[in-house]
């Protein structure tokens, strides 16, 4: 029999920003990258002889913790791949909530009354493609020791298969957290378990699980922080702009000094003017919990997006949520072909400077135009390189 450990895909940036992310071809996270490192430790005596993986850039990118140090070629096959979500691919799982709040619960909890979400993937369908793969992958390696990265519903629909349940028995499968690591013996009919997904290679500070709650609450994606976002209408929400543009400024600077609200306003108008989606609000329910500016302009020939506001309400800081903002500009700069986001921050601002570094954003230069001193920060977005 062969010998196959299923390995779910590091944290990417479905599972940072908190979107859907099926067969959107999302990245590794920084912190994806040091679960990577402890996968690599783990698997460093284990002899393996073969990799197999989606064709998807996370598990592919995970991937490389075991064929990379093994000297293994790395085979991909899209019947590896997540379940295909539809219409809500790439939709923030808030907005999902608030939209089809049962059809989501469904979902999250393995129910097979999912699957009407038009173009997306019964957990039937996702079963038959992802455990046709496995068979093939015993067949062709009898005897011997595979690796294969997928991801965490196709993992639970696999598992059920391997525990001998009928598709509904899916919400018995617990969900896997990054780079968690499940075992079995087959020989493409019979299956014999050697331990479901574990992973005790991570620690606290590494799990992507240790700051999220959906996987261990009843109410699924619903009981987590997730935002959905709205246009701004800045006619009739101007004082509430003013209000934000006011308050980041004196958590920024520490100062009111050259603070100009009317030429915020103007350049938000000049945003809106050259494009309808640059100004959102962030929401958490049915309160503002931030809002973000996007210029769709500046440094467009550069490849580059530039966000001229990002900020999040006072009461709704500290909870994880600022990070769901950038999500969204990714998303929607990514969409129109920009690899690079660019922003300013204070160089004084110490917890904004801690935020964008923490999440992949690195000083390239400074704005010498600007009123006071501002770094001029960018993250790389693009696929060309990890």
């Amino acid at each position: 029999m062969t010998t196959i450990y299923l390995i779910r895909h590091a944290e990417a940036e479905g599972n940072l920003y908190r979107r859907v992310h099926g067969w959107y071809n999302s990245k590794i996270t920084e912190r994806g990258f040091r679960q990577i490192q402890a996968l690599k430790e783990r698997f460093r005596d284990i002899r393996i002889d073969a990799v197999y993986s989606s064709d998807l850039l996370r598990t592919c990118t995970t991937a490389q913790a075991v064929y990379v140090p093994k000297g293994l070629e790395l085979h991909t096959t899209p019947a590896l791949r997540e379940a295909g979500m539809g219409v809500w691919e790439d939709l923030t799982w808030g907005q999902v909530a608030r939209i089809a709040p049962e059809k989501l619960k469904w979902f999250t909890e393995g129910s097979p009354l999912w699957g009407d979400v038009p173009g997306s993937e019964s957990f039937q369908t996702v079963q038959d493609r992802a455990w046709g793969a496995l068979r093939d992958i015993a067949r062709t390696h009898p005897e011997q020791t595979v690796a294969v990265f997928c991801h965490g519903m196709a993992i639970r629909t696999i598992l059920a298969k391997c525990h001998g349940l009928p598709l509904e028995g899916m919400r018995e499968i617990p969900h896997s957290d990054n780079t968690g690591v499940a075992c079995f013996r087959t020989d493409g009919e019979r299956v014999e378990m050697v331990h479901d997904s574990d992973a005790s290679h991570l620690s606290a500070s590494l799990s992507t699980f240790s700051s999220q709650r959906w996987w261990r609450d009843k109410r699924g994606a619903m009981a987590d922080t997730n935002l959905w976002f709205r246009p701004m209408d800045l006619a009739a929400e101007e004082l509430f702009y003013r209000d934000c543009r006011r308050e980041g400024w004196l958590a920024s600077h520490g100062t009111m000094d050259h603070f100009d609200g009317d030429a915020f306003v103007r350049a938000a108008q000049k945003n809106l003017a050259e494009d309808g989606e640059s100004l959102v609000c962030g929401m958490l329910g049915d309160d503002p919990a931030g809002v973000l500016q996007l210029d769709f302009r500046r440094d467009a020939d550069q490849g580059a997006g530039w966000i001229p506001f990002c900020y999040m309400l006072p009461q709704t800081r500290g909870q994880g949520m600022g990070i769901q903002l950038i999500g969204e500009a990714v998303s929607r700069f990514r969409g129109r072909g920009r690899e690079k986001l660019r922003l300013r921050c204070a160089p004084e601002n110490a917890v904004a400077q801690r935020f964008y570094r923490r999440y992949g954003f690195e000083k390239i230069g400074e704005d010498r135009d600007s009123a006071v001193p501002l770094d001029i920060m960018e993250k790389y977005i693009g696929y060309g390189r990890p």
